[in-house]
């Protein structure tokens, strides 16, 4: 049974998640270069991941019965940092140190260089192996804790993938659930394109997964199917999020080439403005809400 969620959480999330992709626009733009369409895609995921769903204490990263986060797809962490920085792993001034020499906000996530960021991840298509590892292991001792994976839609063109699939279907791992960011694209265009991959649905269900799926830039939705996916048993649970790459940003939205590309004159303010004024409207509606 999903709990019910009231309209002035949901205002208070989206309005978390709007300041998440301006921190991305701000971030990326200031280092020259790293990701925007992914991050601003899945900003609502990780808002109701930080702020709602997960068992973590900012103050204590290394807490033995957190739920555990792994990104596969760490080349959109500046959506992670931006969301572990508001919720207090980090003062939020660091976020302009994003792909610094020496900086802790590396291009893609460094586990020991950050705390609270579960892995180093990099090479695509390895997160949900190492997801289902930690997933068995807490098994093995007893432990009540959720792993969750990000991945993208684009990583699934990778072997090791498809025989974590089966590993954690073999050994029914209900604690791991597997949050696909499935917005169509990857770095040189669709990836129905480049290489299909529907029906997407009917293969995890063959790997002796449960599929659910969700509109990942509706957070009550997304709130339903990670609800969801934690009562399940006997299977592990991808939930699959279909979202708008560049969520937020008129000339990014479902544009691969925003995949990942310096912005050039313009367009860091236009990015701004365009949240600016979704985070006013957001503002009235949490008016009328509270």
């Amino acid at each position: 049974m999903v709990a019910h969620i009231h309209d002035t959480e949901v205002k208070k999330l989206e309005l978390i998640a709007n300041k998440l992709r301006q921190h991305v626009i701000e971030m990326v733009a200031h280092a020259g270069s790293g990701h925007q369409g992914g991050p601003l895609g899945m900003a609502d995921v990780f808002t109701v991941l930080y702020f709602h769903v997960m068992h973590h204490k900012p103050k204590d990263p290394a807490w033995e019965d957190r739920d555990r986060l792994i990104l596969s797809n760490g080349h959109i962490c500046p959506i992670r940092y931006a969301a572990m920085a508001e919720a207090g792993y980090f003062p939020k001034k660091e976020l302009l140190t994003l792909r610094e020499l020496g900086t802790r906000l590396q291009g893609h996530p460094e586990r020991k260089r950050l705390p609270g960021s579960e892995t180093t991840s990099g090479p695509l298509g390895s997160g949900l192996a190492q997801a289902a590892g930690l997933a068995y292991a807490a098994k093995m001792d007893d432990k009540t804790f959720h792993v969750f994976c990000c991945t993208s839609d684009g990583e699934h063109e990778a072997g090791l993938h498809w025989e974590a699939m089966m590993f954690a279907g073999k050994y029914r791992l209900d604690n791991l659930i597997n949050i696909i960011d499935r917005n169509n694209i990857q770095i040189d265009g669709d990836t129905e394109d480049i290489m299909p991959l529907e029906p997407l649905k009917d293969k995890y269900e063959a790997f002796n997964w449960h599929v659910i799926e969700c509109n990942g830039n509706d957070i009550p939705d997304v709130i339903r199917a990670i609800e969801d996916a934690k009562v399940r048993r006997q299977r592990p649970v991808a939930i699959i999020a279909h979202t708008v790459p560049g969520r937020g940003v008129s000339y990014m939205e479902n544009n691969y080439l925003w995949h990942s590309q310096p912005f050039k004159n313009g367009e860091e303010k236009q990015a701004l403005e365009e949240l600016r004024e979704i985070e006013k409207r957001l503002k009235a509606d949490h008016a009328k809400a509270v």
